[in-house]
């Protein structure tokens, strides 16, 4: 495994997954009883904006620079900004949160998650940042694994996200039969899995995949800046959700409009929620 996300912190894509990521915590929240974040693909508690790795691709001025040039936030991308103020006092970019510590800003204290990683160095640095905070407990083994190990959680509600790399081409079309049998063992559980847009992969038989082998409800949320052939490798992103909380759809059709305008400055793709 060689994909080290340091070289996408903050881009367009990590800013649409994080704000997703924090209406759906948000969305576990409005009940009291405890819930259970695990990650599968957990990745460093943060990176830092200003290495040499960071610098080679400045990916995240395509998203998180954009919104924080903006001065008026819908509230949701306010707490993400506000996760974001958290590490960066100066109110200057210098470092990214992963998706770890944007949702353990906003547990309560019943509440607890659970991060796997497979990377030696990244979830040395993972381990390190959580070491002595007793509601994370960190994991260096495959995250899809980890839907066997560590389903169903004692809480028994709680989210899942599956941010995997896709190093493998064919990742991306196992991924539903992957999902099949951790959905049966934590049937209630909230599941989210992100996947890029590309111009060279048909999403259809994913669809058709999600469609035939998951039968608990489903909504795909998309956003795209680039038309599909405008040769953009990657032009956007998907969040599939699997048992989305029935505030979900209202919230992020409320929120996607004006990602879509921050991040879009040439008004091109588009959003959707279906």
């Amino acid at each position: 495994m060689n994909y080290r996300h340091i070289f996408h912190a903050g881009n367009f894509a990590d800013a649409f997954k994080h704000i997703v990521l924090i209406a759906l915590i948000e969305s576990l929240k409005n009940k009291d009883a405890p819930f259970c974040y695990l990650d599968t693909h957990a990745g460093c508690a943060q990176y830092d904006l200003d290495s040499e790795s960071a610098k080679k691709t400045h990916e995240y001025r395509t998203g998180v620079g954009r919104i924080f040039k903006q001065k008026n936030f819908p509230r949701l991308v306010q707490t993400y900004v506000d996760c974001i103020r958290e590490i960066n006092p100066d109110d200057t970019l210098h470092f990214y949160p992963g998706s770890p510590h944007f949702v353990r800003q906003l547990l309560r204290p019943q509440d607890h998650m659970i991060l796997s990683e497979l990377h030696a160095t990244d979830f040395k640095t993972l381990k390190k940042h959580y070491h002595e905070d007793k509601q994370v407990a960190t994991h260096h083994q495959d995250g899809w694994l980890s839907l066997k190990a560590f389903l169903p959680p004692k809480e028994r509600r709680g989210l899942v996200l599956i941010d995997p790399p896709y190093e493998d081409p064919t990742e991306f079309f196992s991924v539903a039969e992957k999902i099949q049998p951790a959905l049966k063992r934590f049937e209630t559980g909230v599941f989210a899995l992100w996947y890029p847009m590309k111009s060279n992969i048909a999403r259809n038989p994913f669809y058709r995949d999600v469609k035939k082998l998951i039968t608990r409800p489903t909504l795909f949320v998309e956003i795209s800046f680039w038309p599909e052939d405008g040769g953009a490798s990657l032009h956007g992103s998907g969040m599939l959700i699997i048992n989305p909380p029935w505030t979900l759809d209202t919230t992020l059709r409320e929120i996607l409009p004006w990602l879509w305008q921050t991040l879009s400055p040439h008004r091109q793709g588009e959003w959707k929620i279906f």
